[in-house]
């Protein structure tokens, strides 16, 4: 491990992380080999996500592998050997993430994905941090950024549902979800939706109501993996009244239970676009690269698209540990080759992705872009501690 940090000057290259889901069908934007989609196997579904930074284990039923969704970092070229990105951060602690994050979180607190569904989502919510708490489990706030290289097509709904129109009322939404075993809820119903830009993104706070476009989007999020489901069909396909409760305490599953799980004055914020949407605001831009942030104005974690031109190289220093992945375009990254993926196998490595320890970062990483033409992209995601986040909408 130690060995594998040191040859990497403090920068570890990440195994791919693909993730199956029961729900919903996959997008095939994720670059995975159209035969390998459904590899887990028929009754696990098909493969709608791949894991960035990952220190948790997906939450994916009795049949999920113990370390499904789990970042691994790879050792060698030469070989498949690897070691879970969480023992890493056990083994090296500080100097990996940093000590302000060892202090406060005893760990890496944040990862990201790509979620990739050929149909829209289910309205649903992740719990705030007092909701999930009663479970044992972490609170789940998450952005969104919808990057133009990975959305070659925009599936069957290009738009997502949040919160509720500012008059609807929960008498409304109880009587909405009280048909959740035996009628369509229709609880889009009382929703808003807003068309997807392509190159912008939102922050989703915990418990506000989402339902996600089908399209492919970046999502940088809290270390939890909990929800509560209030749509039960969704282009034809039926889920179980289960999601609707299933993480509520035993004893306290009531529907009126249900509807406490919802930040109201937010799912109800008659401005939340105004609140919620995030336009890119650039860091930084000269003839070398531009750099953006695409996630900020939230306490948990923040992202940056970073763009180095044709035939260009920078060193680009950031205030914090962070991992990254490169979409598009070819070059160096530190020591490493990065490449963005044109079309990967299950279980295949990959020289798309990576994690940044917090003295690297600070120090400065070179990247080259070493194509004539084509720009080198990458998305890059932070904890809650990356410096000089914009605090505020503009």
């Amino acid at each position: 491990m130690r060995e594998t940090f040191e040859k990497g000057a403090g920068i570890f290259r990440l195994f791919p992380a693909f993730v199956p889901r029961l729900f919903n069908k996959a997008g095939k934007r994720l670059r995975l080999h159209p035969d390998d989609y459904f590899v887990f196997g028929m009754e696990r579904g098909s493969i709608t996500e791949r894991w960035f930074s990952s220190t948790i284990a997906a939450q994916n039923g009795p049949a999920a592998k113990a370390d499904e969704g789990l970042s691994y970092v790879c050792v060698d070229y030469a070989n498949d050997k690897k070691f879970a990105l969480r023992d890493a951060v056990k083994v090296l602690g500080a100097q990996l993430v940093g000590q302000e994050l060892m202090d406060k979180y005893n760990g890496w607190p944040m990862y990201s994905k790509f979620f990739d569904n050929e149909a829209p989502l289910f309205h649903h919510l992740h719990l705030r941090f007092e909701d999930a708490a009663r479970v044992g489990k972490l609170g789940k706030p998450e952005s969104y950024f919808f990057p133009k290289q990975m959305n070659n097509h925009t599936g069957e709904a290009d738009y997502t549902y949040f919160g509720f129109d500012p008059d609807v009322t929960k008498e409304e939404v109880k009587a909405r979800i009280a048909k959740f075993r035996d009628d369509d809820t229709r609880i889009t119903d009382l929703s808003r939706a807003y068309r997807i830009q392509l190159g912008t993104g939102w922050y989703t706070p915990a418990g506000v109501i989402h339902a996600p476009a089908s399209v492919l989007t970046y999502e940088p999020q809290w270390n939890s993996d909990v929800n509560s489901v209030f749509e039960n069909i969704v282009s034809g396909e039926v889920y179980p009244p289960n999601m609707l409760d299933e993480e509520l305490p035993v004893g306290r599953k009531s529907l009126d239970d249900v509807i406490n799980l919802l930040d109201w004055d937010k799912n109800v914020d008659p401005h939340y676009r105004k609140h919620f949407f995030r336009e890119p605001i650039i860091e930084a831009e000269n003839e070398k690269y531009t750099s953006k942030w695409i996630v900020y104005a939230n306490p948990y974690f923040a992202a940056k698209e970073l763009t180095i031109n044709p035939g260009k190289s920078a060193q680009i220093k950031d205030g914090a540990a962070y991992g990254c992945i490169f979409i598009q375009g070819h070059g160096k990254f530190g020591v490493y080759d990065a490449e963005s993926a044109t079309l990967l196998h299950f279980g295949q490595q990959s020289s798309d992705e990576f994690f940044v320890s917090e003295k690297v970062s600070k120090n400065g990483v070179l990247v080259t872009n070493l194509s004539k033409v084509e720009p080198l992209v990458m998305l890059k995601h932070f904890g809650p501690n990356c410096p000089n986040v914009p605090n505020e909408v503009k």
